[in-house]
């Protein structure tokens, strides 16, 4: 840390504080855009959790149609400006009268360099005034009617036109603070009332509570402390239920006084009564009995016996509760139904589990194979031996599957053993085609019944031009005419 800095650090008091100067803006033509703001418009939100002016500022200008002809400005979260290049622009937006975005209706005014207290309050409002009495269409009866809903500055009305709406319109300065209202009642003199209503143009989303415009009905205070005030009515309920709770002894009952109530109440835990009622009713009986005992002596004899049975938790379930004992049983999974027991085999697999035992011989490893190899298999195929039907014995510990498979296996008197393989007898090959020789001449006589002119060898066949009659199709391949290296066949 610096010297200077210390210092600085030194010369601090708590005691004082530093005075803090305002700052003087320059009156200068640079400093000020008081010239470019008679062109604007100033506007507020009254719902700003669901008027974001980022996208106000994007959307008005298309809204309004005038793109390329505004420019917005974003002044704080709820307040913003557009400035246009044009005063027919400005005005043409502001005679529109209420603007909505997001469906929530918004306040704007023309710049003001000096705006009065009431600056950014009141919006034109265009009402329609309708179920008026046929002696109050005049202009004096329409303004009044008007004026209980704020200043009236237009009234859309011309007693020498005939009117073919069900309604007046009528412009007014509303003041966004209060509520809309919906109708109003008109006394008529001599007990008599009538109701006028009131609908309200360009006016999308409201609260449906108290009919104001800068929230909505879930967030209403008035709702919220209609819920408040119905959520404290029913805790109240709780708690004088709950104070109201059923006492089980009276001031008549001859155990008034003997027990407390809390003895003989309902438990806690589990909502039964500590003490069953017909345990009660023969304590009554034996207080109001005369068995010549004392009544104070009764009275004892009942609290001890209560106290006695409370210390212990099985009489106090045998004897108070009359409650059946719970019964024993050494069956520990008595209830599952069919359990597996894994022990013996567990036992044995851990003989040859080199995890378990890694010190093992080689013939202790041995004997360990020899053993799992006659747990996998069954007893009828390691024990017996197998007889084939050819009466060969096979080994007693043949190596013999027990998924039956075609061509490999049989059965016996002793279960599956393998089948023997057959030997297939097959003449040389320099023998076979010794004896395929006569058989190629035979074939040549019998060529009425083929088709000449088509050659097959093998799979694979081949057409070749035919100059006579086209004989009889065989599915059966037809063997070489000339065989190679053996010459021409002999002539018939």
């Amino acid at each position: 840390m610096s010297a200077a800095m210390d210092r600085a650090l030194m010369a601090l008091s708590l005691e004082q504080e530093e005075e803090d100067v305002p700052f003087t803006m320059p009156d200068l033509p640079g400093f000020s855009s008081a010239e470019e703001n008679a062109f604007s418009i100033i506007g507020r939100t009254l719902y700003p959790k669901y008027q974001k002016i980022s996208g106000l500022i994007l959307t008005m200008p298309r809204k309004w149609k005038k793109e390329g002809k505004v420019r917005g400005v974003a002044l704080s979260e709820e307040k913003f400006q557009f400035i246009f290049q044009t005063e027919h622009d400005l005005m043409d937006v502001l005679e529109q009268g209420v603007h909505t975005y997001n469906e929530w209706p918004m306040v704007l005014e023309r710049w003001m360099e000096n705006p009065p207290e009431d600056y950014l309050q009141f919006i034109p409002l265009w009402v329609q005034i309708s179920k008026i009495r046929e002696n109050y269409y005049t202009l004096s009866a329409l303004t009044s009617l008007g004026e209980m809903l704020g200043e009236v500055k237009l009234v859309a009305f011309d007693p020498t036109k005939p009117i073919t709406q069900p309604f007046i319109r009528v412009q007014v300065s509303f003041n966004v603070a209060n509520p809309l209202r919906m109708a109003k009642v008109l006394n008529k003199g001599e007990g008599k009332t009538h109701t006028i209503h009131f609908d309200y143009e360009r006016i999308q989303k409201l609260c449906f509570t108290c009919k104001r415009m800068n929230h909505e009905k879930s967030i209403c205070p008035w709702e919220v402390k209609k819920h408040q005030d119905e959520a404290q009515m029913r805790r109240e309920r709780i708690v004088n239920e709950k104070s109201r709770a059923i006492t089980v002894l009276k001031q008549n009952d001859p155990l008034f006084g003997v027990l407390e109530e809390d003895q003989v109440g309902p438990d806690p835990l589990t909502g039964r009564p500590k003490i069953a009622k017909e345990v009660l009713e023969e304590m009554r009986r034996f207080l109001v009995a005369d068995t010549g005992e004392a009544l104070a002596l009764k009275i004892d004899k009942v609290k001890k016996s209560v106290q006695k049975a409370e210390r212990d938790p099985i009489a106090q379930k045998i004897v108070l509760r009359l409650e059946s004992v719970p019964l024993l049983t050494s069956e520990l999974n008595k209830g599952k139904g069919h359990v597996l027991d894994y022990g013996e085999k567990e036992l044995e697999r851990s003989n040859w589990d080199l995890n378990i035992n890694p010190n093992k011989l080689m013939a202790a490893s041995m004997r360990a194979n020899r053993n799992m190899g006659a747990l996998s298999a069954p007893l009828s195929l390691t024990a017996a031996p197998n007889i084939h039907s050819d009466g060969e014995l096979s080994g007693a510990f043949s190596d013999c599957s027990t998924v039956f498979r075609a061509g490999f296996s049989e059965p016996g008197s002793f279960g599956t053993g393998r089948r023997k393989a057959e030997v297939r007898r097959r003449p040389p090959r320099t023998l076979r085609q010794r004896n395929l020789l006569p058989l190629t001449s035979m074939e040549g006589e019998q060529g009425v019944g083929r088709r000449e002119g088509k050659q097959e060898k093998g799979s694979r066949k081949r057409k070749k031009t035919s100059q006579g009659v086209e004989d009889i199709p065989n599915n059966k391949a037809q063997c070489l005419k000339v065989i190679p290296h053996e010459g021409s066949p002999s002539s018939q």
